[in-house]
């Protein structure tokens, strides 16, 4: 402190003018200034239990962070407050001394407040307190012992409070980089938490902690989402590539190329036990729609049930050209996360390579198809080996008729329409398929095996 006072005075009044007595003028204020504050801060440190008492009471009364701490903990606040004024008083006596010791005190303070929540306002506002209060004791103190020299306390407020805002920077920075550290501790223990959750090694036990670290209930209703081909930016960076409806939840983990969430839903159980319960006892399902909705499978606009549900959620999908999509079955609990992960996974090898979404639940024997890629690639070679002896763009416009038949629900007008061929060429076809592959596709069981089959020889491809 003596050091920085001299320089400061220097600073302000320029070099020392020629005429000797203004120069040994301002030296001996100097020295005179420094001397009384070193003995009022002697005084300070004698009587430091009482100003320890003093700054306690006014945290608790003034700072409503500290009110908790200080009453469940008084003994622990009582000698931190102490050890910080013995070491920051001390440092006005003999800086060079003291001044590390406390910078490590303040920077300890700074840590152990970020770890415990305080808010970092009212740590700041309770250094400034305690600097008040000691330079009022100063003041003080030197009033009443020497009320000469209080004039002389002037040179070196400034000082002081400098000294006060030096520590408060500390505290600061070491109540920031605390706080980054027990961010990055707390995401990558829920990063760790999500990832044994879809990974299906979460412990039972350990459920309890991982709901309320991340925010699920135990025994809430889930599914899970895979997309890959694209990757979500973060806010404010433009249109994301994918994006859920507004309002929906979601807890987002990478696991390699592919991106997951785990999507908590709501109530559905009643909504569907209401549900059938309108339709009556034994009443007959509804007749499907002629079209498929957006998600391609039966009841994607109806928004009842787990499976319109789930529809709904597709529905409000926002993602770019190319971006696969895959959307497990609702499972029960946080502890089948892990298992509508592999349901997602399957719905996302089910999605074709031109991007889109597929509800698991919507497109089952496809994803049978693609859960045995083996038995897959063997379904399709037996079913169209026969074909790959023709030229291939014979053996692509029989295939590609196939398939537009099964997508119009066997109706040779509307494949035609898609084809924009006549009905008649699109039975010619079929039954030129039929004479070459020994299928009949009137027949029920040789009907499944040509749709499966199909279904592998898109999907499996290469």
């Amino acid at each position: 402190m003596p050091q920085v006072v001299r320089s400061r005075i220097r600073a302000l009044h320029g070099p020392p003018p020629v005429s000797p007595m203004p120069h040994r003028f301002r030296s001996l204020a100097d020295r005179e200034a420094v001397a009384v504050l070193h003995r009022a801060a002697r005084v300070l440190l004698d009587s430091l239990p009482e100003l320890t008492d003093r700054l306690v009471e006014a945290l608790r009364e003034q700072v409503p962070a500290y009110r908790a701490a200080i009453e469940t903990e008084p003994a622990e606040i009582w000698q931190e407050v102490h050890h910080s004024l013995r070491h920051n008083v001390a440092s006005l006596i003999q800086p060079r001394e003291f001044r590390e010791a406390a910078h490590r005190t303040s920077r300890w303070i700074g840590e152990s407040r970020a770890e415990q929540g305080v808010p970092l306002d009212a740590v700041m506002h309770a250094f400034r307190m305690g600097g008040a209060m000691v330079w009022q004791d100063l003041v003080d103190d030197t009033a009443r012992r020497h009320p000469e020299d209080t004039r002389l306390l002037v040179h070196v407020a400034a000082d002081v409070w400098n000294f006060v805002d030096e520590h408060c920077a500390v505290v600061a920075e070491a109540y920031r980089q605390a706080e980054r550290r027990l961010s990055w501790r707390r995401e990558n223990r829920q990063r760790l938490m999500t990832a044994a959750l879809l990974d299906g090694t979460a412990r039972i036990a350990d459920l309890p902690d991982a709901a309320a670290a991340l925010g699920l209930p135990v025994q809430g209703r889930y599914a899970v989402l895979a997309v890959t081909g694209a990757r979500r930016t973060p806010h404010g960076a433009g249109c994301p590539p994918l994006a859920l409806a507004d309002g929906t939840q979601a807890l987002w983990h990478t696991a390699g190329d592919v991106e997951l969430a785990v999507l908590p839903l709501g109530a559905g159980p009643a909504t569907s036990e209401a549900g059938t319960r309108d339709e009556g006892e034994g009443a007959a399902p509804s007749a499907p729609a002629p079209e498929c909705g957006p998600t391609g499978g039966p009841g994607a606009d109806t928004g009842s049930g787990p499976g319109g549900e789930l529809a709904l959620l597709a529905a409000g999908l926002t993602a770019s050209p190319g971006t696969r999509v895959g959307i497990s079955s609702v499972v029960e609990g946080l502890a089948s996360v892990g298992h509508a992960r592999l349901l997602a996974e399957t719905a996302l090898r089910a999605c074709p390579a031109s991007g889109g979404t597929v509800l698991l639940d919507e497109h089952l024997p496809t994803a049978l198809v693609v859960s045995s890629p083996g038995l897959g690639a063997a379904l399709a070679d037996r079913v169209f080996g026969q074909l790959d002896a023709l030229d291939p763009a014979d053996r692509d416009v029989l295939i590609e008729t196939l398939t537009a038949w099964l997508d119009a629900d066997g109706s040779a007008q509307r494949a035609g329409a898609r084809l924009y061929c006549h009905r008649n060429t699109v039975l010619n076809r079929l039954r030129r398929f039929e004479q070459l592959t020994g299928r009949c596709l009137t027949r029920p069981t040789d009907a499944v095996e040509v749709s499966l089959a199909l279904a592998a020889r898109r999907l499996l491809a290469g």
